[in-house]
C-alpha cells in the first residue's frame, strides 16, 4: 500500500481507501487499546470508535507520522472510555472468568512447545495487571515504547509532550512494575524472577 497515496484519497471521502488504512493498522491500535485499558471488550469499543474519530478527522491529518496520528486518537479514546466507565463501574462475566482470553495468540507458534505457551501465557497476564496498576500518564507510555517498541520522540508526539516529560514517566513507570514484579515473584516463571537489592 501507498501510504501518502491512500491518505489522500481517504480524505477525498473515498471510504475504500479508510479501510485499507484501518487493516493496515488495526493491529496496533487493539493491541495499544487492550494494554491501556485491560480490558479486551473496552479495547474493541475503544479502536471502533478511535476508527470512527479517525474517518471524521482525516481531512485535518495535515502529515507527519499517520500512525502516531492514529494513535494518539485510539489512547485519547481509550481515556475517555475509562474515565467513563470509572463514573460508571461494571464487572463483566469475562473480568469473572478463570480462563481470560489470550491476547498474544498471533503470536502463537506451532513450534513452540505447550508449557512454553503456558508459561508466556501466565507472565503477558501477570505483566497486564502490573501495566493496569500504573497511573495512567506512566502507562501509556510505557505501552508505547516498552510494548509497542515506539521511540521516546513518536511517543512524545502521540501524547504531545515534550521528550523529557515521556522519559520522566517511562521511568516512573518501569521502577512501579519492577515493584509491582518483585512483589508476584512466586508468580513469575523462574527464569523471569527478578533479584530485589536484598538478594
Amino acid at each position: 500500500m501507498d501510504e501518502s497515496r491512500t491518505i489522500l484519497e481517504a480524505q477525498k471521502g473515498n471510504l475504500s481507501a479508510f479501510n485499507q488504512l484501518v487493516m493496515a493498522y488495526q493491529s496496533t491500535a487493539y493491541n495499544v487499546a487492550y494494554r491501556v485499558t485491560g480490558n479486551s471488550d473496552a479495547a474493541a469499543d475503544a479502536c471502533q470508535d478511535a476508527f470512527l474519530k479517525a474517518y471524521r478527522s482525516i481531512s485535518q491529518y495535515q502529515g507527519g507520522s499517520f500512525k502516531s496520528w492514529l494513535l494518539r486518537i485510539v489512547t485519547n479514546t481509550c481515556y475517555d472510555h475509562m474515565r467513563y466507565h470509572n463514573r460508571r463501574p461494571a464487572t463483566s462475566l469475562e473480568d469473572l472468568s478463570d480462563n481470560p482470553i489470550d491476547h498474544s495468540a498471533e503470536l502463537m507458534s506451532d513450534d513452540e512447545p505447550p508449557e512454553e505457551r503456558v508459561l508466556r501465557g501466565e507472565l503477558n497476564d501477570l505483566l497486564q495487571l502490573g501495566i493496569n496498576q500504573l497511573p495512567e500518564d506512566q502507562r501509556i507510555i510505557l505501552v508505547l515504547t516498552d510494548v509497542q517498541g515506539l521511540s521516546y520522540q513518536e511517543a512524545a508526539d502521540i501524547i504531545d509532550q515534550p521528550l523529557g516529560t515521556v522519559k520522566s514517566r517511562l521511568n516512573r513507570g518501569r521502577r512501579r512494575l519492577r515493584d509491582f514484579l518483585l512483589t508476584q515473584k512466586e508468580l513469575l516463571p523462574g527464569q523471569y524472577r527478578l533479584k530485589d537489592s536484598t538478594g
